[in-house]
């Protein structure tokens, strides 16, 4: 029996939007904000129980238990996830949440023990956090309404799926309805949250309430993304009365193991003009969707589908029906890429909308770029066979793609997992790749950025670039790692700098001359004594206690040095702590060769020069070779031959 404790107010004219609840042990109560009023309200159900399901066979062991706990035991039908089947179960009832962490114990099968007891009353209901409702006799009615233009320039806009894809429009539609409706203004106090937050953190954590059905103040605080897609799968279930597989049924036989990753194509080293980089919009995502990828997809039990072969593996994917992961995935991908995405970049809205229009894509790919992690490491969502698929159809993708660029006369020059290096193409290839991805893959490939100047060096997952606009991108560089010391990575954008107008080779070669006399001038500084010892301090974390493994190793690794140096002047460093040092000349210290100091100890006369120019000039030969700008003159083999 609901009970709505707010009796005074004239509910049924006010829109509540549906917070948190929680449960005294014997009810469950439900915290509704009345933006009118600005109050919460409760609205308590005191008969649903929480439960698990058994099979229906039970052994004198499992039916003394019932007994002894006094639960209540029903008999329940369930489709199986995989074999579509309706399988008939026993539904045990429990008098206290509480027992759900016992009782289950005792029973040789069990499903659904896991779900949270507030989570499992709101999925059965059919509720969902974060948006309005409307009091109708003791039941809470969705007020989740969006103007006429907006919903027509909804369904024109995916009109095409709704055509091809019902099962995940129905999905799309959903999402997009809780995604509109509007945020209200709420102090976070009423909920129990101290803490002054922006409108967009608000915003967001309605949105995430909302898509992964999650109480607020959950939304507000929780970083697991895991947990994010689990309540979105399991909502999804529930709702379409299919049994949650346990963590085991979901492995389907099978137990972790090692999964290739992403394709990489090595990169062409070198210096390049007009490179366009393009990839693809949420890849693994977009390859869930299209190609039907889900827990009871791949490997299905249909023999007519055992010839839909997953490239370099022994894998198949299910023909005849659609996948629930699939479903879900291709839904919150198509409205951030469809949505979203463009929202964020119209000029005829204002800008704040456009700056949560951002915000909410943002969140999307959070999710997005989880999916296909947690089917490889959590439990409850891993799956090897699902998450080999998605890596495998992934090489396939790129491989592919390339071998369309080549066809297509364009030149690529690096691939890795989601994206393609283009050297120097027209504007007519590019469209040309695109259409073809398109049209063989069914699969969005688009222009990310554009370089007037790119360099590649041997080394993958690594490169810079000066877009257009003369806006420097570097990724993977030895010379702006988050512990290199200020003075290598402001010498290297002081060269990065010279680049930024660079059109062609004649411009090119005055550059490179630039860059040279940057790097002597440095290297002359550090010699003269000129460089603020603040520059040459390193910042490095301390991931271990000073009692372990690293204090007997020999040679002592420079970090810990500097931490013993800190605590024998009474200075504590706990793990986690960030440690400043300086390299400097080698010297004794409690019997043991040490080679650096910390920063507020260390003396200009002390540092070691030479270390550190041999440290600036191969961090910067990583870049500057494939340029060929040679910075070791006097060496012929450099630390970047090796790289």
């Amino acid at each position: 029996m609901y009970k709505w404790l707010n009796r005074h107010l004239r509910v049924d004219l006010k829109l509540l939007y549906l917070l948190d609840g929680f449960t005294d042990g014997r009810s469950i109560t439900l915290l509704l904000y009345d933006e009118e009023s600005r109050s919460i309200v409760k609205f308590r159900d005191d008969d649903y129980k929480p439960y698990f399901l058994t099979s229906l066979t039970l052994s004198s062991r499992e039916e003394e238990t019932i007994k002894h706990f006094n639960c209540e035991v029903s008999t329940v039908k369930k489709k199986d996830l995989f074999t579509n089947s309706e399988k008939e179960l026993a539904k045990i009832e429990l008098e206290d949440p509480s027992l759900l962490s016992i009782v289950p114990k005792y029973f040789r099968e069990k499903w659904e023990c896991n779900v949270p007891y507030l989570l499992s009353y709101i999925y059965d209901q059919g509720l969902v956090f974060g948006i309005p409702y409307k009091l109708s006799g003791d039941f809470l009615k969705p007020q989740c309404r969006i103007s006429r233009d907006l919903r027509s320039d909804f369904l024109e806009r995916f009109s095409e799926i709704r055509r091809k894809d019902p099962n995940k429009f129905v999905m799309l539609k959903e999402f997009f309805l809780a995604c509109s409706q509007p945020i209200p203004h709420i102090s976070l106090k009423k909920l129990g949250i101290d803490a002054n937050l922006d409108y967009e953190k608000i915003y967001l954590a309605f949105l995430l309430s909302r898509v992964a059905n999650l109480p607020l103040t959950t939304a507000l605080g929780s970083r697991r993304v895991s947990m994010w897609i689990k309540s979105i799968l399991h909502f999804y279930l529930r709702r379409e009365n299919i049994l949650i597989p346990t963590a085991s049924e979901l492995m389907r036989g099978e137990r972790p193991r090692s999964i290739p990753g992403g394709l990489t194509f090595p990169p062409k080293a070198g210096t390049y003009f007009n490179t366009v980089v393009v990839d693809f919009e949420s890849l693994y995502p977009s390859i869930i969707d299209v190609y039907n990828l889900s827990y009871e997809t791949v490997n299905c039990s249909h023999p007519e589908c055992r010839e839909n072969n997953v490239p370099e593996t022994s894998n198949h994917v299910c023909l005849k029906k659609r996948g629930v992961y699939s479903i879900l995935i291709g839904a919150l991908k198509d409205l951030r890429i469809h949505w979203f995405k463009p929202l964020a970049k119209d000029a005829s809205i204002m800008p704040e909308e456009r700056r949560l229009a951002e915000a909410a894509s943002r969140l999307l790919k959070l999710i997005l770029v989880s999916c296909y992690g947690v089917t490889v490491r959590i439990p409850g969502l891993s799956q090897p066979a699902l998450a080999e698929t998605i890596t495998a159809y992934g090489r396939y993708v790129l491989k592919e793609t390339w071998r369309l660029a080549e066809s297509g006369g364009l030149h690529p020059l690096y691939g890795d997992t989601d994206s393609l290096f283009l050297d120097n193409p027209q504007d007519e290839q590019v469209r040309w790749l695109i259409r073809r991805v398109k049209e063989e893959f069914n699969l969005h490939l688009a222009i990310d950025k554009v370089f007037s100047v790119c360099v590649l060096p041997k080394a993958m997952k690594a490169y810079f670039g000066v877009r257009k606009d003369g806006t420097p991108e570097i990724k993977g560089v030895m010379a702006l790692k988050s512990n290199s010391p200020p003075f290598i990575r402001k010498v290297f954008m002081r060269c990065v700098k010279e680049l930024v107008d660079v059109k062609n080779w004649a411009e090119f070669e005055e550059a490179k001359k630039r860059i040279q006399r940057i790097v002597d001038e440095a290297t002359e500084d550090l010699k003269a004594g000129r460089i603020p010892l603040e520059d040459l301090a390193y910042r490095v974390k301390i991931h271990e206690s000073l009692n372990g493994r690293f204090m007997t190793a020999e040679p002592m690794s420079q970090p810990y040095q500097c931490a013993i140096q800190l605590e024998d002047h009474g200075m504590k460093v706990a793990h986690g702590s960030l440690v400043s040092f300086v390299k400097v000349k080698p010297f004794m210290y409690r019997g043991k060769r040490y080679t650096v100091k910390p920063l507020i100890f260390a003396k200009m006369h002390e540092v070691n020069i030479e270390d550190y120019i041999r440290n600036l000039r191969s961090s910067l030969d990583q870049i500057f070779k494939p340029m060929n700008i040679s910075l070791n003159k006097k060496q012929k083999v450099t630390l970047a031959d090796f790289i």
